[in-house]
């Protein structure tokens, strides 16, 4: 998924993917789940935190990356059957790592959770890609996101679930285990379990990356392809500011509107919350295009391209470094050292925290410190590549 055309990278994009994914290693391996910043953790149910704008600008760089790969594809004279061949491929590709991360280190095929983040990325990649690819037209692809959004909330709102009853009727709209996508997320499982043998949920009767929730996050990703279409048609610098910046404000002020009938919920991934996120997104890529591609600071000063630096090798290999955050963890998760003077047998996660950041006790402030260490932890596998300027494309 790359961001260049025939000639100029998009440094804000690929800068903020690099952040983007920092901070979803960041928030996802604390030192102590027991210890950590509320704006470091998912709300609850309804609301939001900073960590819940994560994932969706993930999704929305994921569709801004589309519009400059496919189209300098298409540049390059390579037919539509053949990229789409390849969105197929890297989709496949992502989720057979998702599916083989999953599996380890046990690979027990009977508990496999067949939903997640890198499940959620390769369906809207390869959905998105597609649509964009045999859809050229903004406007259908806009009517296809409004559609998206409105029919999401009526299939929650006005969709009766079986054994349970009419959504506000006879329970919440968005109660967490009576709602239309938590009941489909249990069918779907029962099924995987029934015929396939395997399959959990992640949160037992829910999931947040489940199958219908998947459908309005293809909305998040659509955001980023209207995004890059907009810098891409090349208007003056105010004006593709202005734009961005308009677009974002209008996005939040609706999102902000709708909250009280459809709340602004991550883990059902409301159409308020794509709004909310997405108008964040734009107004994240507005700043950064201001500062990296407009005024290009990371060329006039040492500090900015000091700090920009390590933003740009992470989002190089972006999709690598979150599958190696997850492979480490589970491996650390798995070394069991010998026991100590006590008798307690702690994992090699467990030890390298309580002995290298909370030897006295396990404060916000240690398990931060371990997350932030971890990052960096990740980020040199990233630098060993980019100095070798791989990039692998999955």
């Amino acid at each position: 998924m790359d961001t260049s055309t025939a000639k100029t990278r998009i440094a804000s994009i690929d800068a903020l993917r690099g952040l983007t994914v920092a901070f979803m290693i960041l928030v996802n391996d604390p030192g102590d789940w027991s210890h950590v910043y509320p704006p470091l953790d998912h709300a609850q149910w309804n609301g939001f935190t900073p960590t819940d704008l994560v994932f969706p600008m993930f999704l929305f760089l994921v569709g801004c990356s589309i519009v400059f790969s496919i189209d300098s594809r298409l540049a390059r004279g390579d037919s539509k059957p053949a990229i789409a061949r390849q969105i197929v491929r890297r989709a496949a590709t992502i989720f057979a790592i998702k599916m083989f991360l999953s599996a380890y280190p046990h690979f027990h095929l009977t508990h496999l959770r067949i939903y997640g983040v890198l499940t959620r990325i390769a369906l809207c990649y390869l959905i998105a890609g597609l649509l964009f690819l045999y859809v050229r037209s903004v406007r259908a692809l806009a009517v296809i996101a409004v559609a998206i959004l409105i029919g999401y909330w009526l299939l929650m709102r006005f969709v009766p679930i079986p054994g349970l009853g009419h959504p506000v009727h006879d329970f919440p709209i968005l109660d967490p285990d009576r709602n239309l996508t938590a009941w489909l997320d249990r069918g779907v499982n029962a099924w995987c379990r029934r015929w396939l043998h395997t399959g959990r949920l992640y949160e037992q009767t829910r999931d947040p990356e489940g199958l219908l929730s998947t459908l309005p996050a293809l909305a998040t990703t659509l955001f980023g392809i209207f995004a890059a279409l907009w810098i891409r048609a090349r208007q003056s610098v105010n004006k593709t500011l202005n734009v961005l910046l308009a677009a974002g404000l209008l996005s939040l002020t609706l999102a902000l509107l709708w909250n009280p009938w459809f709340p602004i919920n991550k883990k059902l991934w409301t159409s308020s919350y794509v709004l909310f996120a997405g108008g964040w997104s734009l107004v994240g890529l507005a700043l950064g295009y201001w500062l990296l591609d407009s005024k290009r600071f990371q060329e006039r000063s040492r500090t900015v391209r000091a700090l920009v630096w390590p933003l740009l090798v992470y989002g190089s290999n972006a999709i690598t470094a979150y599958v190696f955050s997850e492979f480490l963890v589970e491996t650390l998760l798995l070394w069991k050292l010998p026991p100590d003077a006590a008798g307690h047998t702690l994992t090699a996660w467990a030890w390298s925290y309580f002995h290298l950041f909370a030897r006295n006790r396990s404060t916000e402030n240690t398990s931060l410190a371990f997350a932030l260490a971890y990052v960096v932890v990740c980020f040199v596998p990233n630098w060993l590549l980019w100095r070798r300027k791989i990039f692998l494309r999955v």
